[in-house]
């Protein structure tokens, strides 16, 4: 096979994946004011290094879910996002629980 070029993919494209995969997995809130601050304040960072990326992302965590779980689900579908999409290695993904989303009860009833 002939050589056509290179193909280089944004960090910005890496946090895009990354905070999609993230936001598939339950227990992430999904909240606007979340999601706004995950995807246009920064709260996802990338590095590569050697065609390797480490991630660094906060999130939001629903009140009564099992933070480790969550995070280890959030890490798991982000390396598999970003190396199935990106055809990247991710070395690492670094989860920084920086709040817990509270829904009101009354919230829960206009659902029901």
């Amino acid at each position: 096979m002939e050589n056509l070029g290179q193909v280089r993919i944004s960090n910005d494209v890496i946090q895009t994946i990354a905070g999609f995969a993230a936001l598939e997995i339950d227990g992430i809130d999904k909240s606007t004011s979340f999601t706004d601050k995950l995807f246009r304040n920064n709260g996802i960072k990338v590095e590569i290094e050697n065609n390797q990326a480490i991630i660094d992302m906060g999130i939001q965590v629903n009140y009564g879910e099992v933070i480790p779980e969550v995070c280890r689900k959030v890490q798991e579908n982000i390396t598999n996002a970003v190396e199935n999409m990106a055809g990247l290695s991710v070395s690492q993904v670094n989860i920084h629980v920086e709040s817990m989303g509270i829904k009101k009860e009354r919230d829960k009833k206009d659902n029901e």
